[in-house]
């Protein structure tokens, strides 16, 4: 199952995907403006397109946790993007994401918003993603 991670800005949106094993996550262009009609439509096009069967919004908390305006704008964007899709879409928490992006350059051609999603992908992935993973048929019985 392919998943979709976004890093969420008014501005613009980071967007990375896995391959289709949940194994590798792998930054792609980012959307414009995510909150404008056109943004969100683009995401919405994105989910279809690349066949994700999940989506995982990064959730910027603060450092001790809690919620900013920045955190209520995101929970309100991914509620609409979860009433838009049909794919669970879910929260994550996204805390030096953008940090590990802004040290690890990687591919120059993809934004920095984009391997920050990847970031959180990576991350979602080593916490979850093994339950979405199809059998590899090497399990102990």
């Amino acid at each position: 199952m392919r998943v979709l991670a976004l890093d969420y800005g008014a501005a613009r949106c980071g967007c990375a995907l896995s391959d289709p094993t949940g194994t590798l996550a792998t930054p792609i262009e980012p959307v414009l403006r995510p909150a404008t009609r056109k943004g969100f439509a683009r995401v919405c096009d994105l989910v279809r397109e690349r066949e994700v069967g999940r989506v995982v919004v990064g959730l910027p908390l603060s450092l001790s946790g809690g919620d900013s305006a920045q955190t209520q704008e995101t929970r309100a964007w991914a509620a609409r993007l979860a009433a838009g899709l049909n794919v669970p879409v879910e929260l994550y928490d996204e805390r030096f994401t953008t940090l590990l992006a802004s040290r690890d350059p990687g591919d120059p051609t993809s934004s920095e918003d984009s391997r920050a999603a990847a970031h959180l992908l990576t991350g979602w992935l080593a916490a979850h993603g093994a339950e979405d993973r199809p059998p590899s048929g090497r399990e102990a019985g």
